[in-house]
């Protein structure tokens, strides 16, 4: 079972940028489908976006999307999740998940692994 490793979050103020990273000592990172989650407190955990295998295809949920970007470098075994003009309603713990399919997964039903978390905190 890999392990995955999130790492970047903070607290930050509206309109800054963050980027977060999550790591794994999986032989086989290039196979796995990927994603990022967040909860806020109280809130059920929702996908923030999607990556496939390859890095070829992506999905963003409509609240990130045009200010967040989803990407991963398979050499380093690294997926990263740049987020640009940050709001308070982004504030929440934020989690990478892997599955060992090559698609893109929109549920976290689909993900087989999870790492621990990582804090945003945004202030207004």
């Amino acid at each position: 079972q890999p392990q995955l490793v999130e790492s970047g979050g903070g607290l930050v103020q509206a309109g800054d940028s963050l980027k977060l990273s999550c790591t794994t000592s999986s032989r086989t990172f290039e196979d796995y489908a990927m994603g990022w989650f967040r909860q806020a407190p109280g809130t059920e955990r929702l996908l923030v976006a999607a990556i496939d295998y390859s890095g070829g295809s992506t999905f963003y949920s409509d609240s990130v999307k045009g200010r967040v970007t989803i990407s991963r470098d398979n050499a380093k075994k690294t997926l990263y999740l740049q987020m640009n003009s940050l709001k308070p309603e982004d504030t929440a713990v934020y989690y990478c998940a892997a599955d060992p399919q090559v698609g893109l997964l929109m549920t976290e039903y689909e993900y087989k692994w999870w790492g621990q978390g990582t804090q945003v905190t945004v202030s207004s």
